[in-house]
Order: C-alpha cells, then structure tokens, then sequence
C-alpha cells in the first residue's frame, strides 16, 4: 500500500508539474473565476491521492484531473445558486455538462491567455507578476512572498484581491493587440525573471519554498518564447536565465563556498546552455528593438567570451550597462555599473560611480551595495571603511556560503594591517 501511494503521489506531481498551468487556464477562461478553477483542481488532486492508490493511475492522469475538478466546480456553481444569478449560474452548468471529454492531447493550451489576464492593466501593477506566479505554477503565497519581500499575509490578501478583480470585472483570457502588449508583456516576463532569481539565489536548492524555482522559470521562459516567437525580449530573458544557468555548477567549490564570477573554473560552465542562449540572443538582436532583458543578456555574453579570449572585456560590458540603466534604470544595476566601472576605470571611479547612488534609501539595507562598497574600499587601501561595509554586507547576508566569503574578505583586511 505504501508503495502504491508513492507511485500516485508521484504521478500526481508529474501532473502539476506539466499540467497545473494548463488545467487551471482551461478551467478558468470562460468563467474567469481562477479562485473557483484553483479549488476545483485542488479537489482533483486530493481525489487522485486518495484513489490512484486504489485503482492505479489513469493512463492518462491529466484528462483524468479535468473531469473530477470540472464535476467539483458544478457542484460549487450549483451551492452558490442565488435567485438573481441563477440563469448565469445554470448557464455555467450546462456548459460544463455538455462539454465534450477531452484527452491530454485535445486539451487547449490557454496559458499565454491566462498570463495576460493576470498582466492586464485592471489588476494591480504590484501585484501582477505574483498572480501569474501562482495561476500558472501554483506556487502559494509563502513562495511568492519570499520573492517580492512581503509578508505571507500581504500577498495572500492581495492575490484573492486580484482574482476577485478578474472575476467581477470580466477581464477577457486573450493575447493583447500590438499596441496593447508592451506594458503586460512586461509584467509576464517580470513573474518570470522573478521566479528564476528566487531560484537562482538559492543555487543548492537546500531550501525547500525555492527549490526549482530557477528550473520553473526557465520552463515559463522556454513556453512563452515558443508562443511568441518573434517577441524580442522574450528571446532576451530566456537568454538571459540560460547564461546565468550555464554557471550554476561553478557557483559553489566542493566544500560548498562561493565563487565569485572571476574566479570561477570556466571548465564548469555548461557550454551547450550558452550556445543556446547565444543564439536566441541573435535572433533577439535581429528584431532591432532593444530592451532591458536583451542588454542584460548582453552583458552575460561579454562576461562568457572570457572561456574564449581569456579575458573580459569590461569597456564593452561598462558601454551595455551604461544602455541598461537609460532603459532600466535601477539599484541592481547601478551597483553593477559602478563595479565594472572600476574594473574599467580604477576603484576610485567605481566608489566615486557608488557614492552617487548614496540618497537612495533602498541600498540601506542591500547588502550587494555594502559588499561592492568594501570590495572597492579595500582596494583603495581604505582598511577601516572597508572593514565597516564588509561588517554590514556580512550582517545583512542570508546565504551562509556568501556570508562566509565575506567574512574571508574582512579576515583579509585585517591581515594586511
């Protein structure tokens, strides 16, 4: 018995794993009501578990998850029944009842559709990408919330906000017009790029609310690049997530510490990933419209011909970063401006490139700001300031690995006095 619940528990997260995003569009994109079509295939789900260990698994387990969750959001339509909606309501049954059995293959993928009713500009900006997060990958708002810095809470009230926004005001499950796109494509490949980061920040996928993540959001990138093939920027992000992939096996040495992009064993990068990447950021380039996550795939390209040339070449990479924050103006990119300034210019130009961005109240507590300013410090020779922004980087530091370098690089100080 043990083994046969093993077997459906495992077949069921295959399911959510290719499936959950494509079952929860197709449910909801009629009725709009993603809140209703997340509870109905939650109920599936928990039906599977308590079946598949009896019967054994469908042969085909999503068509299988369709039926049940479509058969329990008739019953919920039939419990909400009220005298001034009931027409809609048994409109909606009908509907359901009469609706054809649909193998896997038969089952529309209306995923983009549902991204772009989530990115639509009724729902709030902020919470835009979160929505997609979950309606697509139904990661819950623990997850989401790590990853926008809010609390659990927060974010869960803001999700049941926003469906209810779709919901009430009929926002329509289709892929904008031309000259309607820009600004929803935007908050699609933001959930994504968001996705991939929490993942990436967590590179031996140690914490359980993370782990995946930076696969989930290649997987997102990979789907929405083949929907929108001629979308420059999302050729750019998937670019961008693959170069930074390609590197995830030289991130960490084998005592598990940190290695820093310079130092990295070029042998380790994954080379068939940056062929890959190189190669969508061509076709990217060919669209001649230039955006954020082009130049910031750009610069990872700069930094990967150093496994060519044996060096990089930070004048090109200062000149990307100099497009980037015109583009996209932000503190992560003016900390990496100012670093490869440095290395282009001198420490001083960097810190002076840094000191710049001091009024900005957001770098308070941004440890990549207090790292980089101790880093250019301490190649200034300037010892005890150096020594004061390692000890609020160390402070600020979550990852144990990166902590530990740090702390490395502040014992190094202290050595030179």
């Amino acid at each position: 018995m043990t083994n046969d619940l093993e077997v459906a528990r495992a077949a069921a997260e295959a399911a959510a794993r290719q499936s959950y995003g494509k079952l929860i569009a197709f449910l909801a994109a009629r009725t709009r009501d993603v809140a209703g079509a997340e509870d109905a295939l939650a109920d599936a789900f928990a039906a599977a578990l308590e079946r598949w260990p009896q019967t054994g698994v469908p042969q085909k387990p999503e068509a299988w998850l369709l039926a049940v969750a479509r058969r329990r959001r008739v019953d919920a339509i039939r419990r909400r029944l009220t005298s001034e909606a009931s027409r809609d309501h048994l409109r909606l049954i009908a509907e359901e009842m009469e609706a054809p059995r649909m193998s896997d293959e038969d089952l529309p993928d209306e995923r983009l559709r549902l991204m772009f009713a989530c990115a639509h500009p009724a729902i709030e900006a902020g919470v835009r990408a979160p929505l997609i997060l979950q309606a697509i990958l139904g990661f819950d708002a623990a997850t989401i919330a790590s990853a926008f810095l809010v609390s659990p809470a927060t974010m869960g009230q803001r999700l049941v906000r926003a469906k209810s926004r779709i919901r009430e005001t009929g926002i329509p499950f289709r892929v904008p017009e031309r000259t309607e796109l820009g600004e929803r494509l935007d908050a699609v490949l933001e959930a994504i790029y968001a996705a991939f980061a929490e993942g990436w920040s967590d590179p031996a996928g140690t914490e359980t609310r993370r782990r995946n993540l930076a696969t989930e959001g290649i997987w997102l990138g990979r789907l929405v690049a083949s929907l929108m093939p001629d979308e420059p920027e999302a050729l750019g992000l998937l670019a961008l997530m693959l170069f930074a992939e390609a590197r995830r096996a030289a991130r960490r040495n084998a005592a598990g510490d940190y290695v820093p992009l310079a130092e990295q064993e070029l042998g380790l990068w994954d080379g068939a990933l940056i062929d890959e990447a190189e190669t969508l950021l061509k076709h990217a380039a060919a669209k001649r419209v230039v955006g954020r996550y082009q130049l910031e795939a750009a610069v990872q390209s700069a930094h990967t011909t150093r496994r060519l040339t044996g060096r990089t070449d930070w004048a090109a990479i200062k000149q990307l970063y100099d497009a980037l924050s015109v583009i996209a103006g932000s503190p992560v990119v003016s900390i990496n401006r100012a670093v490869t300034i440095a290395e282009a210019d001198g420490a001083a130009a960097g810190l002076s490139a840094l000191d710049e961005l001091g009024d900005d109240k957001r770098l308070h507590d941004y440890q990549p700001y207090w790292a980089a300013r101790a880093g250019l410090l301490a190649r200034l020779g300037k010892t005890r300031e150096a020594t004061e922004a390692y000890d609020r980087a160390i402070g600020l530091e979550r990852d144990p690995a990166v902590r530990r370098f740090l702390q490395a690089r502040r014992a190094g100080l202290a050595a030179e006095e």
